[in-house]
């Protein structure tokens, strides 16, 4: 299992630095979530939620907007991007990388929902 700063460097390579992305892991470990999602995005009533996951060293990424659309790994960091214009995107993630490392790390995959603010 990989450390927290080990994931933290992947994160960050994926994220900021558009790394490329695992489309076995999406389905490995996110596919099957996407209901989960669904249903805290209505119940949070969230404008899109999105996750990122780690394993063995891949990054994989779903978003999921209040919409219905879905998008997979660089789709949906590319979509986030849109939703969260420079220099927000850079801002926000450097704030969620270590939080969601860890979470990681303790083999949690947390789900990030937004609201934005208006």
């Amino acid at each position: 299992m990989n450390s927290v700063k080990k994931i933290e460097k992947l994160l960050t390579q994926a994220l900021l630095h558009d790394g490329a992305m695992d489309y076995g892991l999406y389905e490995y470990e996110l596919a099957e979530q996407t209901n989960k999602m669904r249903q805290s995005l209505i119940q949070d009533r969230d404008e899109f939620i999105f996750v990122v996951t780690e394993n063995a060293g891949s990054v994989a990424m779903l978003l999921l907007e209040a919409t219905g659309a879905v998008h997979i790994n660089e789709q949906a960091r590319e979509r986030l991007k849109t939703l969260w214009p420079a220099p927000a995107y850079d801002s926000n993630l450097k704030q969620l990388i270590l939080p969601i490392a860890r979470d990681l790390r303790k083999g949690e995959i947390p789900l990030n929902g937004v609201k934005i603010a208006r």
